[in-house]
């Protein structure tokens, strides 16, 4: 029985010294509720694939979309109906996130793939 329990603690400090307990990566999503039509914000359109991003139609690169973002928006409240792909990665879509993330007064909307 005594060394079941030193086996038992020595597993139990390996586990406990070889984990982490910081967080990699985090993002946010809030669910979409019910809104009114009465809204004067503009509305723009991002379509993610696995190989090109398109803002309203045009082809954009993941380097300039925040500055393009901030051309097309100005400093007004904006929404933007985030599309994406059946086949883009959850690593495409973390690093777009983190980018929209850092765009004040947008306002974000995922469009689900069903």
């Amino acid at each position: 029985m005594t060394s079941l329990i030193d086996v038992i603690f020595l597993l139990l400090l390996f586990f406990m010294l070889s984990s982490t307990f910081s967080k990699f990566a985090e993002v946010e999503l809030a669910g979409v509720g019910t809104q009114g039509t009465g809204s004067t914000d503009q509305t723009l359109f991002l379509q993610v694939t696995p190989d090109a991003l398109r803002l309203n139609a045009a082809p954009v690169e993941i380097e300039a979309l925040s500055a393009n973002l901030t051309e097309i928006r100005g400093q007004d409240d904006s929404r933007l109906l985030l599309s994406l792909s059946g086949d883009v990665t959850s690593q495409r879509l973390t690093d777009v996130l983190v980018i929209l993330r850092a765009q004040p007064n947008l306002t974000l909307r995922v469009l689900a793939l069903k």
